[in-house]
């Protein structure tokens, strides 16, 4: 079993919802293409005549309310993810009869709506969720090539390779591993993540230190615009936006567990309706589970008072679930379903908030546990393919899940736990293998289904 060698940058990635599958992974695919056409030779690019686009799996089915044509074609004008605001996405018409130019070199190209093809959602590529990406000289390829977005905004390719970095100081590939080397070298989780993540990326403590401060300021901001945005989420739905509602009434409410509940909704709430509107979030792991850690860490500091420091670390450990598990089983709901996502998300706030209240590393794996555990078998099926129902919702219900299991796993004796954490996520991929292709994010089964 190779070794994890992931940084957490690459599993926490800010970009636009509202699905990391749907949306980062295709518009850094379109990015890549973008800048493969413009190294062509001059004389190509002046031969080109159009370019296509090829959608499949449930980039096919349920592409177009993820906006995932309007992610590729931002990719394709030159905006990577990270940096793409929402003003530049809500300005992208991928409908517009008239077409939209694309830079090719010192010409420009006409992309029109009929050159996104929707095609197949059961195919032969590797991955469920496969773009394929053409640029013609009339019945000539110019350029092409096979693109996979195998969930939480990761991309792969045809001929695509494990990037060389750095070796892990203290390498495992799953929970068991983990708990060897802790227990070995005498660390806490957020140590070993630490050492690990210098020694694969060559950055210092101090950047990482940073970019995990920027990621934490990311998430607060995107529940501080949540909860103060009112009015209807885009799409054919109709669905009203609840976090600020839920905001003001836990408010209102006398101090008890209820308020804190209720609260801790309304931030889940709030970054879920970000995402769905397309707006900037933090794959924790995905877009569509991006609410789940931001509603913990807000409650962790702005209610419980725990240090920024406290709990920048219990993230840096939190991510460690998440790489197991992406490791091991998936994190994409095309491929195992919302197990993989709000199921991952729920397991990692678990484990981030028994190692910001200061518990053993067992007990966080337990809670980890117990959270993906009682989310096993749930299925993806977005209403009208939006990430909004069941969704949003889901991602509240995650983080009252993942406070839940914290709180029977600090409760409970560590001997009596029986089922370990490799174990679920075990399950958790047979699963998504014997789930019907209808329940993973293609919008044909389940609620899609009856709704």
């Amino acid at each position: 079993m190779t070794a994890i060698n992931t940084s957490v940058f690459e599993l926490l990635k800010i970009g636009p919802g509202p699905s990391s599958s749907h949306t980062i992974g295709p518009m850094k695919a379109g990015y890549d293409f973008h800048c493969l056409m413009q190294q062509l030779p001059q004389e190509q690019q002046e031969k080109a005549t159009e370019l296509k686009v090829y959608l499949f799996g449930s980039l096919a089915s349920t592409g177009k309310g993820h906006g995932t044509d309007r992610a590729v074609l931002a990719g394709l004008l030159g905006y990577q993810p990270e940096s793409c605001s929402p003003a530049i996405l809500d300005g992208i018409n991928p409908d517009n009869p008239e077409g939209i130019l694309l830079p090719l070199g010192r010409l420009k190209l006409l992309f029109k709506p009929t050159d996104m093809i929707w095609d197949n959602q059961q195919h032969n590529y590797p991955f469920s969720n496969t773009i394929v990406m053409r640029l013609y000289s009339k019945d000539n390829i110019l350029l092409e090539k096979e693109y996979y977005s195998v969930g939480g905004g990761f991309l792969q390719w045809k001929g695509w390779q494990e990037p060389k970095q750095g070796v892990p100081r203290y390498p495992y590939a799953n929970a068991e591993q983990l708990l060897k080397q802790l227990r070995k070298h005498r660390l806490r989780i957020d140590e070993l993540m630490l050492a690990n993540e210098i020694a694969i990326t060559g950055c210092s403590k101090r950047q990482i230190k940073e970019k995990l401060d920027h990621i934490i300021k990311v998430m607060q901001q995107s529940v501080e615009r949540g909860i103060v945005t009112e009015g209807f989420l885009p799409g054919p739905i109709g669905l009203h936006r609840k976090a600020a509602l839920l905001y003001q009434r836990a408010k209102a409410m006398p101090r008890s567990i209820d308020r804190m509940l209720v609260f801790l909704c309304a931030y889940a709430f709030a970054v879920a309706e970000e995402n769905a509107s397309g707006h900037i979030v933090v794959t924790a792991p995905t877009c569509g589970s991006a609410g789940v850690i931001p509603a913990v860490i807000q409650v962790l500091l702005k209610h419980q008072k725990l240090s920024r420091d406290v709990v920048r670390r219990a993230l840096l450990g939190a991510s460690a679930i998440g790489f197991i598990a992406k490791h091991n089983a998936s994190i994409s709901g095309a491929e195992v379903g919302c197990q993989g996502e709000i199921g991952v998300a729920s397991s990692m706030a678990a484990a981030l908030i028994a190692l910001a209240y200061g518990c053993d590393e067992r007990i966080a794996l337990n809670a980890a546990e117990i959270a993906l555990e009682h989310h096993l078998g749930m299925t993806c099926d977005p209403v009208k393919g939006y990430v909004q129902i069941p969704c949003i919702e889901r991602n509240a219900m995650g983080a009252v899940k993942a406070w839940t299991a914290y709180l029977i796993a600090k409760e409970s004796l560590p001997e009596w736990h029986k089922v370990g954490l490799d174990k679920a996520i075990e399950a958790m991929l047979q699963t998504g293998r014997d789930m019907k292709v209808e329940y993973r994010e293609t919008a044909m089964g389940g609620l899609a289904k009856v709704c």
